[in-house]
């Protein structure tokens, strides 16, 4: 599909806003009339989402459903959540119609530590991947990756870490971990030698951050959906701007919990990572859609529409 067929619907240098009210006296009377139909938002129960969701879970009228990111496009096409942090290859591959809510965001400038191939032989050798069944995007980076830098179809298996135990010698030739296991896999390094953080590959090749996940909604609602909706999304774009404030407190009080050590958490979530949705995101957001068609992993590229 040649790239002048692809469309972007937003304003390129002016991203919708949600209008949020201030935090205090969220826990007000007017606030809790509000929400006396609860807004029901899926979550990824990562280190790295923090800075979007912390604190959700102490508002009145806010459902959480903390599952892995592949497992949420299901629970949003099935009506079972509003809204949710959903793998952003999954706006193109929804069986619903979706709408990205632009209050937030999780992606990277380049180095991710969590989002990371493993292998005993040299890279360009690799013609088999057990991937971690996490995250759907993920796996689809690879792809593109291993196309663009190697000229490389490669072959993806579902590989699960948490039955795997001590992988040595006798493992896969190459596995793809995401997440919080990265930090502490069970994989031997000195037979995976070979490593690739998929978020640097991905800036060397495009010069171009990535986005990992989106806050995703359904097209296809009635009147009381909407409304909840937008709810989320007033909270949801509230919570990440008071959180970007705290992000070290955050480190220091979850690291332990997901297996960091402080620094690293610490770096981590103020340096590498990235929670606002800027332009070159939804331009990079593109890029990647066209490059997923072209290597067939996608059927079409949806043009990428915001919630309004």
């Amino acid at each position: 599909m040649p790239s002048s067929s692809i469309r972007l619907i937003h304003e390129p240098t002016c991203l919708p806003m949600m209008v949020s009210p201030p935090l205090v006296g969220i826990r007000g009377s007017q606030m809790e009339n509000a929400l006396v139909d609860h807004a029901r938002i899926g979550v990824v129960p990562y280190l790295n989402t923090l800075p979007l969701i912390n604190g959700l879970d102490r508002l009145e009228g806010i459902d959480l459903q903390r599952r892995v990111p592949s497992q949420l496009i299901g629970l949003l096409q099935g009506g079972d959540v509003d809204v949710a942090l959903c793998s952003s290859i999954d706006y193109q591959r929804s069986s619903h119609p979706v709408d990205i809510l632009p209050v937030g965001m999780l992606g990277c400038g380049g180095e991710t530590l969590t989002v990371r191939l493993f292998s005993r032989i040299p890279l360009d050798r690799v013609r088999t991947v057990a991937c971690d069944t996490d995250s759907h995007t993920s796996v689809a980076l690879l792809s593109i990756i291993f196309d663009r830098t190697w000229n490389q179809r490669i072959e993806v298996v579902p590989f699960d870490h948490a039955t795997a135990g001590r992988i040595g010698a006798d493992g896969p030739e190459a596995i793809l971990l995401i997440g919080d296991k990265v930090m502490s896999n069970t994989l031997d390094q000195a037979v995976y030698e070979h490593q690739l953080d998929l978020g640097t590959a991905w800036a060397e090749s495009t010069g171009m951050p990535f986005v990992f996940a989106t806050w995703l909604c359904r097209r296809d609602v009635d009147e009381d959906v909407e409304r909840r909706i937008r709810r989320a999304a007033m909270v949801l774009d509230r919570q990440r701007r008071h959180n970007d404030q705290r992000l070290e407190r955050i480190a220091f009080q979850h690291s332990g919990d997901n297996g960091w050590d402080f620094e690293q958490a610490n770096r981590y979530l103020g340096t590498l990572l990235e929670f606002d949705l800027g332009d070159a995101h939804v331009e990079s957001l593109d890029f990647f859609y066209k490059e997923a068609f072209r290597i067939g992993l996608i059927e079409e590229v949806r043009p990428v529409r915001f919630h309004s």
